[in-house]
C-alpha cells in the first residue's frame, strides 16, 4: 500500500515538514585517498568449536565499490560480516575497517558505517518517528536534525502518511525501507547489509539499486550478502564468492565469465561450487508428488 511513491522521488527543499526544525546541511564525507582500503581482511580465521568456519580470508574493499558477496548456506558470509561489525570474537587474523584495527577496542569506526541485518531486531512498539530518531541521536545526531532527516528520506520512499505510526502495524517491505533509512542516516561511508532487498516489491527494489549504485559514486563502499543471484549480477562493481570458509572467486561478473565459467551467475555459482544436483533434486521431488497411493 505505502510503496515507493514518484510524486516524491525529488523533495522540495522548501516544503514544510512538521514538527521539525530545518538543520544547516552538512557533511561528513572524508577527504582521504580514494585507493586506500576501507575494509581489509588478513589471513581472517574464526571456528565455532572445533568447526572451522572461515580457514583464512584475504581481501580489501575499496570507495565506490559494491561488493556481492555470496556463498551456500553455511559458507561463513555472516560470520564474516558479524566479525567486521564487532558482533562476534575471538578470531585470529587482522581485521581493519576505515583503517581501524578492530582488535584493538575502540568503537570510533563504527560512526561511520550503517547496517541492515538479514532479520532485523527492530523495536516495533515505537513509530516510524521514534525508531529513526533513536537510531540517528546513536550515530551521534542531535534529536532535530535525526528527526528531519529521517521525515525527508521518509517523504521520498512514499511513507510520511506511517512516519507516526508505530511498526508493528509495518508490512515487511516498509520494516525494510525503515532498516535501510537508519542504516543511511548519519552518511556512513561504509554501508554493510544482509539480504538488503528482501520483503519489497518490484518498485522498490529498482529504486534501492539506483540508491546503493549513486551512494557508491559518491565514494562510499557497499558490502551485502544475498541469495537473489540475479541482483548480485546486475548491481555487483565485484562479486566475491565464499565456499566452504575460503575465497572461491574475486572479480567482476565479466572477469568471472572470462576466467572460464559459463551462463548466468547462478549457473558459475553451481559450477565454482560443485553443485551439480539441483535438476536431479527437482525431478526427484515433482516424481514424489505425482506418485498416486491406493
Amino acid at each position: 500500500m505505502y510503496g515507493l511513491n514518484p510524486t516524491f522521488s525529488s523533495l522540495d527543499s522548501n516544503s514544510y515538514i512538521p514538527h521539525q526544525k530545518r538543520p544547516e546541511p552538512r557533511s561528513n564525507q572524508p577527504q582521504g585517498d580514494a585507493q586506500k582500503p576501507v575494509i581489509r581482511l588478513h589471513d581472517l580465521r574464526k571456528n565455532y568449536g572445533t568447526k572451522l568456519v572461515l580457514k583464512g580470508i584475504d581481501l580489501e574493499v575499496y570507495p565506490g565499490q559494491i561488493i556481492g558477496y555470496i556463498g551456500p548456506n553455511g559458507a561463513g558470509k555472516s560470520t564474516t560480516q558479524r566479525l567486521m561489525l564487532g558482533l562476534e570474537h575471538g578470531y585470529s587474523g587482522l581485521i581493519e575497517v576505515l583503517g581501524q584495527d578492530i582488535s584493538n577496542g575502540s568503537q570510533a569506526y563504527k560512526n561511520r558505517i550503517g547496517y541492515v541485518p538479514e532479520t532485523a531486531e527492530i523495536y516495533d512498539m515505537l513509530t516510524a518517528r521514534e525508531y529513526l530518531s533513536f537510531s540517528g541521536q546513536l550515530y551521534g545526531l542531535k534529536q532535530d536534525d535525526a528527526e528531519y532527516k529521517a521525515a525527508k528520506l521518509m517523504r521520498i520512499f512514499g511513507m510520511e502518511e506511517v512516519f507516526d505510526r508505530r511498526i508493528d502495524s509495518f508490512s515487511k517491505g516498509m520494516r525494510q525501507k525503515v532498516m535501510l533509512t537508519a542504516s543511511v542516516l548519519h552518511n556512513p561511508d561504509v554501508l554493510f547489509l544482509d539480504e538488503p532487498l528482501s520483503g519489497l516489491d518490484a518498485g522498490s527494489v529498482a529504486v534501492v539499486k539506483e540508491i546503493f549504485a549513486r551512494l557508491a559514486a559518491q565514494g562510499k563502499a557497499i558490502f551485502y550478502s544475498s541469495h537473489i543471484m540475479d541482483v548480485v549480477e546486475k548491481i555487483s562493481s565485484r562479486i566475491i564468492l565464499l565456499h566452504e570458509g575460503q575465497v572461491a572467486a574475486d572479480g567482476s561478473f565479466a572477469e568471472l565469465k572470462a576466467r572460464g565459467a559459463e551462463g548466468s551467475l547462478e549457473q558459475i555459482f553451481n559450477q565454482l561450487t560443485g553443485f551439480t544436483e539441483h535438476e536431479a533434486i527437482a525431478d526427484r521431488f515433482c516424481e514424489t508428488v505425482q506418485e498416486a497411493y491406493n
